[in-house]
Formats: structure tokens, C-alpha cells, sequence
């Protein structure tokens, strides 16, 4: 039995849970768990259990009946081994099963409508061509029912088992499949485009040369690392933090804590992508429609890969492994889901004395907790920095192949960039919203807006040089819808108004973010009202356990309905009360030849700095990382 409630779901529990959700259903129905999930208890309930208490174990699952098309959700007490609460979902439609996958294809496949529109272009050997299932969002669909799970397919041809189809789709072909009545119901054929010729082969073996004045870079701790893993919980220097995989989610960390002169200091309680975007600039038939929340419609966890030592993470590594439930609701281990190491990262203070000539310098370090989740044709890298001085960073890094489409020879396209001989890859933006329940020294927090301005000309400024900081309570949700503004290096403060440092100001940490765009999409439209989300940098909302993703749990096909324009509306109280911050940011990629045929890594993330939350520098005991770094010398070269 798990040691704690927020310990993940075991392989037997889910198996257990299952079981239980079973009989609840006729033997012979097609019941599939779209996701199961450990139901976190109650915030106040985990922050005072204590070791050896009891635990509590609830499963959360919501199921989707494939032979009539129901939803339910469906919550399981582990203790007990029953159905504790029930209830059916109408007008939503869950993530796309993995099965389905493998369905939409056949159907797909088996359909002479698509297989004469690909003969028309020159395309035979079905065996070849890859099929992309895509979620077809609410867009409307003449003949099409709405209330029908309903997926769009894309295609390309593969030379080989192992080719970049990417390299060559086939242009203005697709697919309307109902997966209610797996059925194709419609396909567009339109004009035909021949398809690309050239490889976009990036593996090894399609190089034509290796590098290989690469030298050896290894990273060792003869000692070991110096962090620990007990269970969900891992400490390092004075922070303490749990780890787990959420199928929606992905990576989640929870009861973040930072050790100060013995106090245990609360920083933050949750904290996980809630929910992401990835709209596409192109207004032709062919992809208006393609606006992707790989969250909700697809899941980040499920579709998580298991990381390999020196390839995905590198130094003196330890990995987590991640239990999920399949469609059937059978567990199954990811090993290495989660990668934990410690980086050096440059210089963490430094300051040579000119007067005295003494010489300071500590090296900065921190402990790096990552996973990485394939969607289609796009990586996402999730990675959580903590260092020394007790500021957090959160970095997204994105990589992968681009989505394409077929061009003629000597055109450019309208929608995107040329990026090989008939092949353009296409505008789009990579949104992602961060949820971040805050809980700094306790859960009574309030947030303030920051801005640094240049102070006007009166008796106090002649001179016109002045300038400083300016803040803004955020009090209500209506006020704390905001955008991001660079040139007054905004950003927001949660503070304790309870909590006093020992200048007499209340303790705080500040997200810092990144400068991104919002939603390029117009107000109006379809995408626009669907992931309302995206159309601002912060949202603030008091603490609310069912409050978990931007766009609402089940996004797939939705109208927009649900998610945080729905939450706000009631402009609720953010002063002096458990708050939450839901934060946006994300890349508007136009692609670039050297995005062709892999991506390099493109990154995007957000910072947690403390503000008066420690009455000095944290790290001043860090010590030297040579004796020659503390010292009347300058610090030498340890090598000679």
C-alpha cells in the first residue's frame, strides 16, 4: 500500500479499480477507459498526514462506451472496493483512444472514395501510406451528426517502413470518419498537387557523413547524486518535492518546499501543464480546421516515452517509472517515464574585490526533473529546474517534424514557408498553459500586477531619471486577466500578507515570464472561442479542486464551453485566499529551412524567483568549488 496520498497509482491498484469499474457494465458491452487516474484527495486532508497515518485511495476514471456512444465517470474507493460515486456525461466527447488509432486507419484504408482519390495521384501501395487521425474540433460538417464522435484523417506515402512521411503528404485528401458507426462518411478530394520527391530522411544512416571530431564529454558524481527518491518524494539541497504522471497532465509536482533554518516553507502546492494548443495558420479546406489541444483531446501522459541514458538524459541519472491504464483498463509500466540529474549551470555569484583583491566565486547547480511526450509528428520536452538559490525555472522544449504540405514546383505558399523542392511547412503556434496552484509560507496568498516605469517630471524626479516599480493588487478575476508587457519588465508577485521577512514585508514569489504571443487567431473565430485561454498571458482563479484544465476536461469536439472563461465569469475574490495562477505562453513558429527535415530544439518556460521570501541570499553557504575560488588570487585553472 502506498505510503502517501499522493504516492501514483500502482499497476495493482489499477488493475483493482478496474475490476470494480467492470462489473458496474452488462459483460458483453464495449466499455473503454478513455482515462483512469489516481483522484487526489483533499488539499487540506494531504498537507496534514502525517507518517504511518492511513491512506486513502481513490481511482477516477471516465469510460466510454463504444457500442452506443455513452460517457461516464466513475470513482472507485480502493479501501473499500467500491463504486463510490457515478454519474453519465452528455455533449462530450473524451480523448481519442489508442485503439482508435489502429480503427480509423482500417476504416480509412478500406474506403474506395480514398483509394481512388489517392490513385489519381499516382499513389498504389496502400501498405505505404501513413494515416494521421486528427480531432476534427466543432467545425461543421455538412450531413455530419455533431453528437457523433467524429476524427479527420490526413495521409503520406512512405517509401519504407522507416521513411519520413512527412516528406511527402499527399495534398487535399482527407477523410471524415464517424467512430460511432466506424464509417467513412466523407472524403475531400480536391486539387490535385503531385507529391514531393525528395527524401526527408534525418536518421544516421541517410547521412552521407558523420561528424567525428566530437570529443567525449562525460558527466560524473563519483559519490553518487545528490539527491534522493523515496516513493513520490524527492529532496534535494533544501527542496523537497513530489513527482508524478498524470495521463491528461503529464509531469505534476506537488507540496514543493524549501527547507529555511530548519522551517519546512511551503512554495507551491500543484503545479502541471493544464492544457495546450497547437492552432494552424493555413485557411485552406485542407487546414483550417487542424487546431490540436494535445492535452485533452490526446493526453500528454499517455502519449509519454520512455527515456534512454545518454541519449535523452545525461550524468548520473535515476528514473522514475510511470503506471497507466490502456484502453481496456489493464495497467502497464512505463519504465523510465521520469528523468531526475543534477547540471552544472555556470557561475552562481561572483565578485572580485578591487580594493582588497580577495576573490569570490560559487558555481551554480541545479536538479533537473524532465520527461518527453511524442503528439504525431511534434516532441514535447517538459523539464523542472530548481537551484541553488531557490528559484525555480520551467522550460518547455519543442522539436520533432513540422507539419507539411505539398507545393507545386515554383510556388510559395501563402500559409507557411518553403522549406524543400515542393514542400512548405505551415504557420502555427504552439500555446501552452501552465497551471500552478501557489501556496507560498501557507495557502492565504494575494497577487500583484508589477510594473517598472519612469517616474514623471515634478519636484522629486528634475532630473527625469528616476524610475521604479509599481504594483497593482490584482483583486478580483476579472482584474487579473493579463497580458504580458516587456517594456515595463512585467510581472506578478503572490505574497502572504501573514507572513512577514525581517524587513517587515510580506514573504512573496514572482512568475516571470517569457516574452510570447497570444493567440493569433481572430476573437471570432471557432478556435478563438474554444481556447479562450490562449488570448491571455495570466489568468488568476481562487483554489477549486474540480478547476484543473483552461479549456475544461473534455475539449475534444467541444464548443468552448467549459475551462476558465466559464470559471471567471463569477469574478470571484483573489485577496488574501488560496489562489491559483494559470499562465500562457508558447511559440509562433514560421518555419525556416533549417526547420527540415528534424527540428532543433526551440524553447519557451517561465520563471518562480523568490522576493523577499528569504531575508538574504539563500546560497550564501554554498561552499567554494576551489580553494583558489576563495582566496586573495584570482581563480586559476585547476588543470594547469
Amino acid at each position: 500500500m502506498p505510503a502517501h496520498p499522493l504516492d501514483p497509482l500502482l499497476a495493482e491498484e489499477i488493475r483493482a479499480a478496474a475490476a470494480v469499474m467492470r462489473a458496474g457494465f452488462p459483460a458483453d458491452g464495449r466499455i473503454r477507459f478513455a482515462l483512469l487516474h489516481l483522484e487526489e484527495p483533499p488539499k487540506e486532508a494531504v498537507n496534514r498526514h502525517a507518517s504511518g497515518d492511513p491512506v486513502d485511495r481513490r481511482v477516477h476514471a471516465t469510460l466510454l462506451n463504444r457500442g452506443d456512444g455513452s460517457v461516464q465517470e466513475m470513482t472507485v474507493s480502493l479501501n473499500d472496493g467500491a463504486i463510490v460515486s457515478r454519474r453519465e456525461l452528455h455533449g462530450v466527447q473524451p480523448p481519442i483512444l489508442m485503439e482508435e488509432f489502429e480503427v480509423i486507419e482500417r476504416l480509412v484504408k478500406s474506403n474506395d472514395e480514398w483509394i481512388q482519390a489517392l490513385h489519381r495521384r499516382g499513389v498504389t501501395d496502400l501498405g505505404l501510406v501513413q494515416v494521421d487521425p486528427w480531432s476534427s474540433g466543432d467545425f461543421p460538417i455538412e450531413g455530419v451528426d455533431p453528437g457523433h464522435r467524429i476524427v479527420r484523417a490526413a495521409s503520406y506515402v512512405r517509401l519504407s517502413p522507416t521513411d519520413n512521411g512527412y516528406a511527402k503528404p499527399i495534398e487535399n485528401v482527407l477523410a471524415i470518419v464517424d467512430l460511432n458507426n466506424e464509417k467513412v462518411l466523407k472524403v475531400f478530394d480536391g486539387e490535385v498537387v503531385p507529391i514531393p520527391s525528395e527524401s526527408g530522411n534525418y536518421d544516421a544512416d541517410s547521412q552521407e557523413s558523420l561528424r567525428t571530431d566530437l570529443r567525449p564529454l562525460d558527466i560524473i558524481q563519483p559519490d553518487g547524486p545528490g539527491f534522493t527518491i523515496e516513493g513520490s518524494l524527492v529532496q534535494w539541497q533544501r527542496w523537497s518535492v513530489r513527482v508524478s504522471m498524470h495521463p491528461t497532465d503529464g509531469l505534476v509536482l506537488h507540496q514543493v518546499a524549501y527547507e529555511d533554518d530548519g522551517r519546512h516553507r511551503p512554495v507551491m502546492y500543484r503545479a502541471s501543464l493544464s492544457e495546450m494548443i497547437v492552432p494552424y495558420g493555413d485557411a485552406t479546406e485542407a487546414f483550417h480546421w487542424r487546431n490540436a489541444f494535445d492535452a485533452g483531446e490526446y493526453g500528454i501522459g499517455r502519449n509519454t516515452g520512455s527515456l534512454s541514458l545518454g541519449c535523452d538524459c545525461l550524468g548520473e541519472i535515476r528514473y522514475i517509472d510511470a503506471a497507466f491504464a490502456d484502453d481496456n483498463g489493464d495497467p502497464y509500466v512505463l519504465r523510465n517515464a521520469i528523468c531526475l540529474h543534477e547540471e552544472d549551470y555556470s557561475i552562481l555569484w561572483k565578485h572580485w574585490d578591487l580594493h582588497s583583491g580577495s576573490n569570490e566565486v560559487r558555481r551554480s547547480r541545479r536538479l533537473v526533473i524532465s520527461s518527453i511526450a511524442t503528439l504525431g509528428n511534434y516532441e514535447y520536452a517538459f523539464y523542472w529546474y530548481f537551484y541553488l538559490d531557490g528559484h525555480i525555472e520551467f522550460e518547455i522544449k519543442l522539436t520533432g517534424i513540422l507539419q507539411t504540405r505539398a507545393i507545386p514546383l515554383e510556388a510559395e505558399d501563402p500559409w507557411g514557408a518553403k522549406i524543400a523542392p515542393q514542400l512548405s511547412g505551415v504557420n502555427h503556434q504552439h500555446i501552452f498553459n501552465m497551471r500552478l496552484d501557489l501556496a507560498v509560507d501557507g495557502d492565504k496568498n494575494s497577487v500583484v500586477e508589477v510594473d517598472t516605469v519612469a517616474y514623471p517630471l515634478d519636484e522629486a524626479n528634475p532630473h527625469l531619471n528616476a524610475f521604479g516599480a509599481v504594483e497593482k493588487v490584482l483583486a478580483s478575476e476579472s482584474e487579473a486577466q493579463r497580458t504580458i508587457d516587456p517594456l515595463r519588465s512585467r510581472y506578478w508577485k503572490v505574497f502572504n500578507p501573514h507572513k512577514l521577512n525581517r524587513l517587515g514585508k510580506p514573504v512573496a514569489y514572482k512568475l516571470v515570464p517569457a516574452a510570447s504571443s497570444v493567440l493569433l487567431a481572430s476573437a471570432d473565430s471557432r478556435i478563438a472561442v474554444r481556447a479562450r485561454f490562449a488570448e491571455k498571458h495570466l489568468w488568476v482563479t481562487p483554489f477549486h479542486p474540480e478547476e484543473l484544465h483552461a479549456a475544461g476536461d473534455y475539449p475534444n469536439q467541444s464548443s468552448g464551453e467549459g475551462g476558465l472563461p466559464c470559471w471567471t465569469s463569477g469574478n470571484r475574490n483573489l485577496v488574501d485566499t488560496d489562489i491559483v495562477l494559470w499562465h500562457t505562453f508558447g511559440v509562433s513558429h514560421v518555419p525556416r529551412p533549417e526547420d527540415w527535415p528534424i527540428m532543433p530544439v526551440e524553447s519557451i518556460g517561465f520563471q518562480l524567483v523568490p522576493v523577499g521570501f528569504f531575508d538574504r541570499n539563500p546560497s550564501l553557504d554554498v561552499p567554494p568549488p576551489l580553494a583558489a575560488c576563495h582566496s586573495e588570487r584570482v581563480c586559476e585553472d585547476s588543470v594547469g
